[in-house]
């Protein structure tokens, strides 16, 4: 099946995401195993997978719509401590959100409302797992404190 051009390499530049965030997640989720974060260690490797998958679906669909996959990922941003590497993964989720936006508008003018489909899951799934967990560890920073905070983090 031919796909349309545009939709392809946008898919692409969405490939690209996900292929970052999950390359985010890793350093960061070794880190946190590093520091002895056992709880942020588990749950960004959770993250770290489901990345994963995300991109995985993105390579099937471009393959299926004849295009060839770019694996070469986004811009990868480093916290050097926790309330950093959480705040550079939650402007990395924004970051797909945004595009995640961009790219069900391109498919819906291209009539391509599978590929639509695929984004809007993933467009879901960042919004009301990946961003909105974020936002709540740093929300709880602010209300404990980074000491207590860290310490239930153990």
């Amino acid at each position: 099946m031919q796909g349309n051009p545009e939709v392809i390499a946008y898919m692409n530049e969405l490939l690209a995401g996900e292929l970052a965030a999950r390359d985010q997640y890793f350093i960061h989720s070794r880190m946190y195993a590093e520091w002895g974060y056992n709880k942020l260690f588990e749950r960004l490797g959770h993250e770290m997978e489901e990345e994963t998958e995300h991109a995985e679906a993105f390579i099937r669909r471009i393959l299926m719509l004849g295009g060839t996959p770019k694996m070469v990922p986004a811009a990868v941003n480093i916290g050097e401590d926790v309330p950093a590497m959480l705040r550079a993964d939650l402007n990395t989720e924004y970051e797909v959100r945004d595009a995640l936006k961009k790219g069900i508008k391109l498919c819906e003018e291209k009539q391509d409302y599978v590929t639509r489909e695929l984004m809007v899951a993933q467009l879901k799934d960042t919004e009301e797992d990946h961003a909105h967990w974020l936002e709540q560890q740093l929300r709880l920073i602010e209300l404990m404190g980074l000491q207590n905070y860290l310490q239930s983090q153990l």
